[in-house]
């Protein structure tokens, strides 16, 4: 794992108010290279995992719940039988935020263990 995806999973999410800007083409640019399968989809980023099984893709969900309770920022999640797709957005700014790379990192770091 290279360093700049190391960072991001160091990092804690921090709340985002209205009228905090979303992030910068450029910043998202930077942001996208750190993640690893991840795509660009207009205000908002997202990845499929694919599994063997029911039981490992709800696995999977449950820790993406526990990711989420932790950081306080909640994906939209596509569960079906053996595949989910993850999808982050920040809502309360109407764009992205660090918080969607930071969380996207921590799931990606899921594989690793």
């Amino acid at each position: 794992m290279n360093n700049a995806v190391d960072d991001l999973t160091m990092k804690t999410c921090r709340p985002c108010e209205g009228g905090t800007p979303p992030l910068s083409s450029s910043e998202i640019t930077e942001l996208m290279q750190q993640l690893d399968g991840w795509e660009f989809l207009e205000a908002r980023i997202g990845k499929d995992y694919h599994f063997k099984n029911y039981y490992q893709t709800m696995a999977f969900v449950n820790a993406i719940a526990w990711i989420s309770h932790r950081e306080d920022h909640h994906p939209d999640l596509m569960v079906g039988y053996n595949k989910c797709r993850v999808e982050y957005t920040t809502h309360a700014i109407g764009g992205l935020s660090e918080n969607d790379f930071i969380c996207a990192a921590k799931i990606d770091t899921l594989f690793t263990i």
